[in-house]
C-alpha cells in the first residue's frame, strides 16, 4: 500500500479524499504545520512516504539540490480548488499507481510526465 505525504498547500481535502481510499496519510497541515521543503523531503524519503505538493521548490530540492526522494507528485494545475486535485489524483492513481514510487511524477490538466529519482 502506497503512503502518501500530503504537503500543506495541497490541503486537507485531498489527505481526506486519499485516506478514505484506503491509503496511509501524513498530513503536513494536520500534523507538522510549518515544515520546511527541507524536513519534508528528508521525512519522505527516510519513511518511505510519496510526496504530494504542488510547491515546485520540490523540483529545485530534487534537480539542483540532489536530494533523493521515494517520490514526489508536483500538481501543476491551473484550477487550485481541492474537487480539482482530488479528480487529478484519482485519474493518475487509476492508471498509473504502479510506477509512482521512485518517480518525480508532474501532473498538468493535459498530462502526466514521470522523470526516474535522482541519485
Amino acid at each position: 500500500m502506497m503512503r502518501f505525504i500530503v504537503d500543506e498547500c495541497t490541503g486537507t481535502k485531498v489527505a481526506n479524499f486519499l485516506r478514505n481510499q484506503g491509503y496511509e496519510v501524513f498530513s503536513v497541515y494536520e500534523q507538522a504545520r510549518g515544515s520546511t521543503d527541507t524536513e519534508l523531503i528528508h521525512k519522505a524519503c527516510t519513511e518511505n512516504w510519496i510526496l504530494i505538493t504542488n510547491d515546485k521548490d520540490f523540483g529545485e530540492k530534487v534537480y539542483r539540490e540532489n536530494h533523493p526522494h521515494h517520490g514526489i507528485i508536483l500538481l501543476r494545475l491551473d484550477d487550485e480548488r481541492a474537487t480539482a486535485k482530488i479528480a487529478a489524483l484519482e485519474h493518475l492513481l487509476a492508471s498509473y499507481a504502479a510506477v509512482l514510487p521512485e518517480k518525480f511524477t508532474v501532473v498538468t490538466p493535459k498530462n502526466v510526465r514521470f522523470a526516474g529519482r535522482v541519485s
